[in-house]
């Protein structure tokens, strides 16, 4: 087969005269369809061994044109279209011209005949394949003669894309990667978080195992047929991604926020969107995976795709799906008098972290140190609940009771994201181990104090000697919110670099109207952000946070 373009007009107003010379039966219907199938300024020539893109649009037909040049042997081609999206119809029609039509006699005679009025002639455009659904589809012609070839997509739902490709050289291999003849995918271990899959070898990959490699996808929604589809799934849901998500190519094509490396053969990309999380992951050829990292008691969703690095192309193995074990119950973890514990609460699971005293005297007292999100605290003695609220900041519960009463603590984080809280639990209310707290941890600045090179804080301190230590950290206006979100509100100076400390100071009052403290800190940069924090230590030298201020210095003075 070759292309002729100066050759198809010659062809589409043959077609149209033919139309208008024999008699058919005719309708409104049949007229309409004749006048948009040869109206060649509507018509698009679709390209012979590319994979060419298709864009929809809802309700609206698309039509592509090909060729077949007339031989006498037969002439094989193969149309193979993907939908990305929706389920879509499409259809192969074809035109042949006839013999009277051409100027030959059915008879061999050479002469030109004058078609007879009252002769019958054939259908000219015949339907030979008819699609619907969402579903990679590929047909399988053979052509003896020259023939018109038209290929009708539309889109019922929505608007969407799709890809079409011809081919008609059957030497020269396949541009789509090949399956093997039991295409699906086995699940051979599941665990609480990790599903083992194996699946049996392409072709493609044991003759051309350098340029071809195996890429999965996990999702908690539904299967997908084709890498195509996945591709717009995870797009639509607003994440960004690059062509045809680039599960085959470099990492650097990717937000740096989305790509881990695992190891120098495998990629994977995690994006978390509104249904759920999505993952792709590429391990070159191997046909064995654990995928890692997965919630218990949740089904999963998994796709694998044999992908052609060369082109991009690629074939979608039957999907499978699994649900992970669910998570056995969290044991009951200890308290013991005195002792403070930190806890991380996974926010995605939204379950209790359970915690148990038993008591050794009436009187005890816990308290919690809220590092970091929102927590909700339980407290249940003997079966009853004495206590339920969101704890901020440091929060204490004196309870009165018997011996050996038996106190449950339940925590959970009441954020998606992990929150962690300091638990501690004692009779000995004489040794408190978090210092005496001021009504307020907030840190005030004052604008009209504020120059081009220093600013002036100050922040409220309690009846009690105690040491306040003052940290400064230069930021950039698109760090704030972070800052101001992953800070660890029971973490002490270790954590800081010792750059950032500005001064420690001792100071109490006994009239609490008058404990407020100043500071100046001079040395700044002007018209510069920085990020304030102040840590009160208290006898037994565990400190605590007060919120951290931001504050910029004057650009012009």
């Amino acid at each position: 087969m070759s292309w002729f373009w100066f050759y198809l007009p010659l062809h589409l107003l043959m077609a149209a005269c033919l139309c208008h010379s024999i008699k058919t039966p005719t309708t409104s219907s049949q007229q309409s369809f004749k006048t948009d199938l040869f109206n060649f300024y509507h018509s698009l020539i679709l390209a012979d061994g590319k994979e060419t893109t298709v864009h929809l649009l809802k309700d609206i037909p698309k039509r592509y044109y090909f060729v077949m040049e007339e031989g006498t042997a037969l002439a094989p081609f193969t149309v193979t279209v993907t939908p990305c999206d929706v389920p879509i119809e499409w259809s192969i029609l074809v035109h042949k011209a006839s013999a009277s039509f051409l100027g030959k006699a059915a008879r061999g005679d050479h002469d030109t005949q004058e078609i007879s009025k009252s002769q019958k002639a054939p259908s000219m455009v015949s339907t030979i394949f008819n699609y619907k659904g969402n579903s990679v589809e590929t047909y399988m012609g053979m052509s003896s003669h020259s023939a018109l070839y038209m290929l009708e997509f539309l889109s019922t739902e929505r608007d969407t894309h799709i890809t079409v490709y011809l081919t008609t050289d059957t030497t020269s291999g396949h541009l789509y990667p090949e399956l093997p003849m039991d295409p699906r995918i086995d699940v051979i271990g599941i665990g609480h978080t990790t599903v083992t899959l194996t699946w049996k070898h392409s072709p493609s990959v044991l003759q051309h195992r350098e340029n071809i490699q195996y890429c999965l996808l996990v999702n908690e929604k539904h299967n997908y047929k084709s890498l195509c589809a996945a591709e717009t799934a995870v797009r639509s849901s607003g994440m960004k991604l690059p062509p045809t998500l680039a599960l085959s190519l470099s990492p650097y094509l990717l937000e740096p926020q989305q790509v881990m490396i695992l190891s120098n053969s495998e990629l994977s990309i995690i994006n978390k969107v509104s249904s759920g999380e999505v993952r792709q992951i590429c391990m070159g050829t191997k046909n064995t995976y654990t995928v890692p990292n997965l919630s218990p008691g949740t089904q999963y969703y998994f796709d694998v795709f044999v992908v052609n690095l060369l082109t991009n192309a690629s074939a979608a193995y039957t999907g499978t799906f699994a649900r992970t074990l669910e998570e056995p119950e969290p044991k009951v973890m200890e308290l013991k008098d005195g002792k403070v514990i930190q806890v991380v609460l996974d926010g995605k699971k939204q379950k209790f972290y359970s915690l148990q005293y038993q008591a050794r005297h009436k009187k005890i007292q816990f308290t919690f140190q809220l590092c970091h999100g929102q927590v909700r605290v339980h407290i249940i003695k003997n079966g009853k609940t004495v206590a339920s609220e969101n704890i901020s900041g440091l929060r204490y519960f004196s309870l009165k009771g018997k011996l050996l009463d038996t106190y449950l603590v339940q925590l959970r984080s009441t954020e998606e994201s992990n929150s962690s809280v300091k638990v501690q639990v004692s009779s000995h209310f004489h040794k408190p181990l978090f210092p005496l707290l001021p009504e307020s941890l907030k840190i005030k600045s004052f604008s009209k104090l504020r120059t081009c090179n220093s600013v002036t804080i100050a922040w409220l301190g309690t009846q009690e000697e105690s040491k306040y230590c003052v940290y400064k950290k230069r930021i950039e206006d698109d760090q704030v919110w972070v800052e101001l979100q992953s800070a660890d509100r029971c973490s002490g100076p270790e954590s800081r670099h010792k750059s950032e400390k500005v001064l420690c100071k001792y100071f109490y009052d006994i009239n609490l109207q008058r404990a407020v403290t100043t500071e100046t800190i001079k040395g700044l940069d002007a018209g510069t952000l920085y990020l304030f924090d102040v840590y009160l230590f208290g006898p037994s030298g565990i400190p605590v946070r007060y919120h951290s201020k931001v504050v910029k210095t004057r650009k012009k003075c």
